[in-house]
């Protein structure tokens, strides 16, 4: 299977955690975690508004569930998200050592993979990771669009 085709499949079950996130009212943001053998390790979606956790980002969510008793470490896997993370998302990525971040829509306000900070090649930090953006682009951006188009207009209705 080609990079770009490993690369959509990954996606496409990000969205499908994103759809999860909306259906209960959080912004809808999925990632999952595959290994260097590119098995599922972990999925997450976010969960602010669920766990009333600011901290509950898919990718932190994806993490958590990734731990076990291997330890926290990463190294060799692959993080697909839906959203270019954050920096919060992108230093715990950085800290858990994951190789690659392959993500979807641009966030231009907070991304800090690419679009606000390069933190996945700042040579400061003690690890750096490949980064792929614009993967399923359009499916990304679109589905947080209609997610904030329908809240918008339901806040009008109220």
């Amino acid at each position: 299977m080609s990079d770009t085709a490993t690369h959509e499949r990954w996606m496409l079950a990000a969205l499908a955690e994103a759809d999860a996130a909306a259906e209960v009212g959080d912004v809808p943001v999925g990632a999952v975690l595959v290994d260097a053998q590119g098995n599922l390790v972990a999925t997450g979606r976010n969960r602010r508004e669920e766990r009333g956790d600011p901290t509950a980002h898919a990718e932190l969510e994806a993490l958590r569930s990734s731990v076990s008793s291997d330890g926290w470490r990463r190294e060799g896997s692959t993080l697909y998200v839906t959203l270019e993370p954050c920096p919060m998302c992108m230093g715990a990525l950085l800290n858990s050592r994951v190789a690659r971040v392959v993500f979807g829509a641009s966030d231009i306000k907070a991304g800090a993979a690419v679009s606000l900070y390069r933190m996945a090649e700042d040579p400061r930090l003690n690890h750096r990771m490949e980064v792929v953006a614009g993967v399923l682009e359009e499916r990304c951006r679109e589905q947080l669009q209609a997610f904030f188009k329908d809240l918008r207009a339901r806040k009008r209705s109220s």
